[in-house]
């Protein structure tokens, strides 16, 4: 056999290297998520850890917002332009009183809109009957009533929910208005009835809504002011309600202790009641963070088990792997393929607890009366935290399948 040795021009030719096989983006998905679609079951518990992260996260973001909402709502109907004088503490440790004419004083400020007060009947309790025990007060407190006491504290909109309010005639006989508490705890949903206070049998004309700046009154009865004074009522009022002009708040509350008591204001305690509203919905933040953190919680659990069940279906789909690699698949792609299969397994999770948790948030809303607020960073961000855990998770899989040599994962069984 004669060998004949190759000419110059072909040892000069050099020979092509071997072009890799290209796999489109559409091809792409096809093969990625061609592993969810041999498994269903397995992708669906995977996917059910990330589901209900992503529900979690989006439910307490979208319930946080429509909270904020409806309480800055609410706050905006109330007002933040109303403040209370209360008595504290003289210096000798008693219980202050503030004067008699402490309303009219405070009346004469500039800024002032309106002015009303309450004062506690000394001793006196309300009973549905005169044979329950006198120690039995159910927390209701009797409180004589100006009649100018709901245009101050009521805001917009009507705060009796049956009834009527005291007036010029009925402040001066055995009338009472009880707060929506009291009247829930004595059993009464109407007025027209009796109640024993004092060791009188007064009868009810009305009944409050909840008044959200005014909690007190809510536990009370109140009686007229000139009818109170014969149960003994002293005419000192102990809390005084005071609406400004929005501009005048700050004004109104640096000189109304000291025109509520010239002699001793330190003696008197000024608050702002929209404050408390504040601070409920700083409360709730707080506990939205608690409830942020066991939503983490549960998404690391959830990528957690994708990594392991793309661990697994590595190890059992090594001849699938080898085959592919044989056949030209580089290693990049084999790579990409497990990466876009974790990443659709995540995204597939993610949107379910998208739809969950937004069902959750519409629904809570609507049961609350609130507007209906979906945060759009709750929807972006829920889906791009399924998108980046689902490429965490599966990023060693994929490195290991592919690095996995194509003889090795040919042999195996």
């Amino acid at each position: 056999m004669t060998l004949l040795a190759p000419s110059p021009a072909d040892a000069a030719t050099p020979h092509p290297l071997p072009v890799p096989a290209r796999l489109s983006t559409v091809d792409l998905a096809r093969v990625g998520l061609g592993g969810l679609r041999g498994r269903p079951l397995r992708a669906a518990l995977s996917a059910l850890g990330i589901a209900i992260g992503i529900a979690a996260l989006v439910s307490v973001l979208g319930i946080s917002t429509v909270s904020r909402a409806g309480l800055l709502k609410q706050v905006e109907a109330l007002g933040t332009n109303l403040l209370t004088a209360a008595p504290g503490q003289s210096l000798r440790g008693d219980d202050a009183k503030l004067p008699k004419d402490a309303v009219g004083m405070v009346r004469q400020i500039p800024g002032v809109e309106s002015v009303s007060a309450v004062g506690t009947v000394p001793d006196a309790t309300v009973r549905r009957t005169d044979r329950i025990p006198v120690a039995e007060t159910g927390g209701i407190g009797v409180q004589a009533a100006r009649l100018d006491l709901l245009r101050t504290i009521g805001g917009s909109g009507d705060p009796m929910a049956s009834g009527v309010f005291l007036n010029a005639a009925t402040a001066r006989y055995p009338s009472v208005v009880l707060g929506s508490v009291a009247a829930r705890r004595l059993g009464f949903d109407r007025p027209g009835e009796q109640v024993y206070t004092a060791g009188r049998w007064v009868t009810v004309i009305g009944i409050l809504k909840p008044l959200p700046l005014a909690p007190e009154i809510d536990r009370a009865a109140l009686l007229g002011w000139e009818y109170a004074a014969q149960l003994g009522f002293d005419g000192h009022p102990t809390r005084i309600y005071e609406r400004s002009k929005d501009s005048a708040v700050e004004r109104v509350w640096q000189v109304l202790a000291a025109t509520v008591s010239p002699e001793h204001p330190q003696e008197v305690r000024v608050s702002r009641p929209s404050d408390a509203l504040t601070a409920q919905l700083a409360a709730k933040s707080v506990f939205n963070g608690l409830l942020l953190g066991l939503g983490g919680v549960a998404l690391f659990v959830g990528g957690v088990g994708i990594a392991n069940i793309m661990v697994i279906s590595v190890l059992e789909r090594r001849q699938e792997i080898g085959l592919r690699r044989a056949l030209g698949a580089t290693r990049r792609q084999i790579r990409t393929q497990f990466l876009t299969e974790a990443v659709a397994l995540s995204l597939l999770g993610g949107l379910l607890g998208l739809v969950i948790g937004m069902g959750i948030t519409l629904g809570y809303a609507v049961h609350r009366g609130w507007p209906l607020v979906l945060p759009a960073e709750a929807v972006k961000g829920g889906v791009g935290a399924a998108a980046l855990i689902g490429a965490v998770a599966g990023l060693y899989p994929a490195r290991r399948a592919a690095r996995l040599p194509p003889t090795e994962a040919l042999a195996s069984s």
